[in-house]
């Protein structure tokens, strides 16, 4: 038997804290419960703050920023649908929210939010009111879920949302670490050895007056560039961003840009199938939560970041205002994979859109894990061998140099 640290909401709202003995935390939660409280935060003492059963502490990484990240909206919408599942007035349970957090930030929006709502304005309104934290889509499908009476469904289904997308990202990010990783340092150990260990080997060479191996003065000319030259490097690099993020920024170079991301060899494909995921988990949510087509498509519209898929969303609200809805028009467009315009197509057919939308979104997630592992798999004893080949190379010429001072003539 284990002692448990808690804090818990009960049934006015009043949050309460104390210790509990159970077998294990889930059992602790359980017993919560059994006594009319809403568990917020289970942990063994000394540890609150790192482990939450429900995960439902405001992460402290974003406390320091001072700024509001994802992780903080999910377990923000993840809360507010436990406590109004729970019976708790609105008003009640953003005080809650805004008592618990631990981001000064988040803990003021959410003031503001509790004032509006008190004001008489709706959820929708008072969220809207900050769309740095609360995106079009977050409003809108809270909005749909306030007028059919519906919110805390809503709210349960924006959590699923956020916690797909959140996880697709992150899994994304972290299968691109390891590369990274090596990548860099093998340009490190490579910018070490021109930097700072070849130039006293130069002086050695200089000295002794030996004719060096042609690899040897590449990297001697390579060393003496990189310590001499290094500004006009910085200025080039610096130069060569500026107009690249300048040029994007033109409409003809963001569309260009944007259907090269979408062709590219590797990647192309694998950003097109996160783009399909996006759009429809996006669109079947907001469907399933009753918000119109044409907005849902409008909303859409705005989360793509892809100007090649704005048009092809474009063509898509031109259909279903004729009447030829949703499938069809997609195809026209190009950008979407057969099997996505299959789905969607059935989905119309049955009447079951907006479920067979988030299928289509599940089943493009897992192609898209499948294809991270294999292209980092791939990437990864690509950039060892080069790494390697690529110190090698110095490495081996450093001593070419070596042996070619000790052949000389005494």
């Amino acid at each position: 038997m284990a002692q448990f640290q808690y804090r818990a909401a009960d049934g006015d709202g009043r949050i309460v804290e104390g210790m509990i003995d159970a077998p294990a935390r889930a059992q602790a939660a359980s017993r919560l419960q059994e006594r009319g409280l809403i568990p917020l935060q289970v942990d063994v003492p000394g540890e609150r703050g790192r482990s939450s059963l429900l995960n439902l502490s405001l992460p402290q990484l974003s406390s320091w920023r001072n700024r509001i990240g994802k992780g903080d909206l999910l377990i923000f919408t993840h809360e507010l649908s436990t406590l109004l599942t729970a019976g708790l007035p609105l008003d009640r349970s953003l005080q809650i929210l805004g008592e618990l957090s631990e981001n000064p930030e988040m803990e003021r929006v959410v003031g503001d939010v509790l004032q509006s709502v008190q004001r008489g304005k709706s959820l929708a309104e008072s969220l809207g009111q900050h769309p740095r934290v609360f995106e079009p889509l977050y409003v809108n499908m809270v909005r749909a879920g306030e007028i059919g009476g519906v919110l805390e469904t809503v709210l349960g289904r924006l959590t699923e949302y956020l916690e797909r997308a959140t996880e697709l990202r992150d899994e994304v990010r972290s299968a691109m670490v390891y590369p990274v990783i090596l990548l860099t340092t093998s340009m490190a150990s490579v910018m070490v050895l021109l930097i700072y260990v070849l130039p006293k080997f130069t002086a050695i060479f200089t000295q002794g007056g030996a004719v060096l191996p042609l690899s040897a003065r590449v990297l001697v000319a390579a060393s003496e560039a990189m310590r001499g030259w290094w500004w006009l490097g910085v200025l080039l690099v610096g130069f060569g961003a500026a107009g690249f993020v300048r040029w994007v920024r033109t409409a003809a170079g963001r569309l260009r840009w944007d259907r090269f991301r979408l062709e590219v060899p590797l990647f192309g494909d694998l950003t097109r199938k996160v783009a399909v995921a996006r759009f429809a988990r996006t669109l079947g949510t907001l469907l399933n939560s009753g918000v119109p087509m044409l907005q849902s498509l409008d909303i859409v519209r705005e989360v793509t970041g892809n100007i090649v898929l704005e048009a092809a969303i474009d063509e898509v609200k031109t259909g279903v205002r004729g009447g030829a809805g949703v499938a069809g028009p997609l195809s026209h467009t190009g950008v979407f994979p057969a099997l996505a315009l299959q789905m969607i197509s059935v989905g119309e057919e049955t009447g079951r859109l907006d479920q067979m939308l988030v299928s289509v979104a599940d089943y493009f997630d897992k192609e898209v894990r499948g294809r991270l592992k294999r292209l980092t798999g791939m990437l990864e004893p690509i950039l060892l061998v080069f790494g390697g080949l690529v110190v090698g190379f110095v490495v081996l010429s450093m001593f070419s140099a070596i042996f070619s001072m000790n052949n000389m003539p005494l």
